[in-house]
This record gives C-alpha cells, structure tokens and sequence, in this order.
C-alpha cells in the first residue's frame, strides 16, 4: 500500500532547549503598519528592573490568527476548568506588582 502524504501537513522540529519554555508574567504588545512585536517579560517582586526574555515579530495577519487561536483555547480551558478570573479590582491592563502577596515590611 502506497503512502499518500498530505501537501498541506507541515512536520515542526521542536528542540530540547526550545521544549523546556521561558517563563514569562508580562507581555508587552507594540505594532508598526507591518509587524506587531511581542515582548515576553519576567518581572520578579522587589527587583527593579524586568528582562525581555523572549521577543516574536508577526505579520499583521499572524497576529489575528493567534488572537483567533488564543480565544478558541482560553474557550476550551474554561469550559473544562471554569472561568478564568481577573485580580478583583485590578485593572485588566494594569502590570500587577504586588504579585498578590503581602506588602514587604523591613
């Protein structure tokens, strides 16, 4: 029986360094006429000053796919695992730097 091979399926090599993720509690999103650039960011409570850890560069059209991709996922996560909740009274674009915990104290 002769393998019949699909044009449309693409095989994706993902190495072991690239598997293992980068953390990231911060995204920055900016976009020029042709790009929109991703910053992914790690800000630790109590140090001033954050890394870029990691940067994606995508087409306009990239972009919407992965907004399109990320509401189909966030819709299948909640309705296995419940709503996905906000800080209460936070503001949903506003960079949480408490972190949720206790006020440091000297």
């Amino acid at each position: 029986m002769e393998d019949k091979k699909n044009p449309n399926q693409i095989s994706i090599d993902l190495k072991e360094d690239i598997a293992q993720g980068i953390y990231s509690n911060l995204a920055i999103i900016t976009h020029s006429p042709s790009e929109f650039i991703i910053d992914f960011v790690r800000i630790m409570p109590g140090v001033p000053k954050a890394e870029v850890k990691s940067r994606i560069i995508l087409t306009p059209e990239h972009a919407k796919r992965l907004l399109m991709a990320l509401k189909d996922n966030i819709a299948k996560y909640e309705a296995s695992h419940g709503p996905i909740r906000n800080a209460e009274g936070q503001d949903s674009m506003l960079i949480p730097m408490n972190f949720g915990g206790p006020s440091a104290q000297a």
